[in-house]
């Protein structure tokens, strides 16, 4: 591809992805598959069998005190969920906010389970925030707790309803792990790997982290399976919205709090009672007396998707709210988006239109997930 960008990164698989025939794209400052056999066949793979993504630029670190309660308070300084309740190994999705309530980044918390790492909590953000957000994690946290940017490590995610009998061939212990809790384990004798049973795609699975120069060896070894396939970019980004999982930057940004994108169950009760988390006082107020509006699904009635960016639109012609993001659901065979409207226009099958170019087209509000989620809970 000519009109590459020269100065984009590349991850530990980059030759990897071209020797499968990946289709490159810049994404987030990196040079990344979005597909390798099509979209469709590849998001049916995943809910199917097994599908091995690269996730390497996403951001990895360790916020690093002395136990594990210090280092959990210099985090709820920073996020509204309850991290300080973890048990060793547990998991959380939070999310960075700011003074406003505002939500600079999602993320992943998990609470280490080795007791030499006792203070250690292991954090994935998100790749196009992560520079800022470590620079904001390491500006707020105390004195004694250090920020540790993991940037030598890759990370793969292995999704789908096959991805434990793949993984557990290779390292048997990530079989025992329960969704939302991770662990330290050697993978095929490869050292010093995060196994955590999470994932993007809204099925069973696993996002592994491996020192980046064995990334290409646990590939290779994941994909020797008949069941598991390379999975690009364009089907996670399908995957993750039938799923009902916000993408950063388009379903959830700084101008959107927990509340209004409907993230409201990932402040911990606790939280909710003490505060003390950035923005605690408007967010309190939303959950007391509600957001003015709030993120939804949406179902279309015809065939073809409605984008980021189209408006939405109530019976009486007023502008109530727009989609942030839209695809066909190939899992749902039909057309599916998520987007903002107007608080009162959120209840579950309230009729909208969509203005496409113009033209409105009929479409209603719809639970989230558009599929059935299948996370391994034990």
């Amino acid at each position: 591809m000519g009109d590459m960008p020269t100065d984009l990164k590349q991850t530990p698989l980059h030759a990897l992805h071209l020797e499968l025939g990946g289709k490159m794209v810049p994404f987030a400052g990196y040079e990344m598959p979005v597909q390798f056999k099509g979209i469709l066949t590849e998001h049916t793979h995943v809910r199917e069998a097994a599908g091995l993504f690269d996730v390497s630029h996403m951001g990895q670190c360790f916020v690093v005190g002395p136990d594990h309660e210090t280092s959990a308070r210099a985090l709820e300084a920073l996020v509204p969920g309850d991290i300080l309740g973890l048990a060793p190994g547990g998991m959380r999705y939070s999310m960075l906010l700011n003074d406003d309530g505002g939500i600079l980044d999602d993320l992943m918390i998990t609470r280490s389970g080795s007791p030499e790492f006792a203070g250690w909590i292991y954090v994935v953000v998100n790749a196009d925030c992560k520079d800022q957000d470590f620079a904001h994690i390491k500006k707020h946290l105390p004195e004694g707790v250090e920020l540790d940017i993991a940037d030598s490590k890759a990370l793969l995610a292995l999704q789908g309803p096959k991805a434990v009998e793949v993984l557990a061939k290779l390292a048997p212990e990530a079989a025992e792990l329960s969704f939302m809790n991770g662990k330290r384990m050697d993978i095929a004798g490869i050292e010093g790997c995060i196994v955590s049973r999470s994932g993007y795609t809204g099925e069973d699975g696993f996002e592994i982290s491996v020192p980046g120069d064995h990334a290409e060896q646990l590939a290779r070894l994941i994909l020797e399976s008949p069941d598991v396939e390379p999975i690009g970019l364009g089907a996670r980004d399908s995957l993750r919205l039938e799923a009902g999982l916000c993408l950063y930057g388009h379903d959830i940004d700084t101008d959107t709090t927990p509340v209004e994108g409907a993230l409201t169950w990932a402040i911990g009760k606790r939280r909710r009672q003490e505060g003390g988390f950035p923005g605690a006082a408007r967010i309190m107020d939303q959950i007391a007396n509600g957001a003015p509006r709030k993120r939804v699904g949406l179902v279309l009635e015809d065939r073809a998707p409605a984008r980021e960016g189209t408006k939405i639109i109530s019976d009486n012609g007023e502008e109530i709210g727009t989609v942030t993001s839209g695809t066909f659901g190939p899992s749902v065979g039909a057309p599916v988006a998520m987007g903002y409207v107007k608080s009162e226009y959120a209840k579950v099958d309230t009729p909208v239109g969509l203005d496409v170019r113009g033209k409105i087209r009929k479409a209603r509000v719809a639970k989230m997930p558009f599929v059935m989620k299948r996370y391994e809970k034990k």
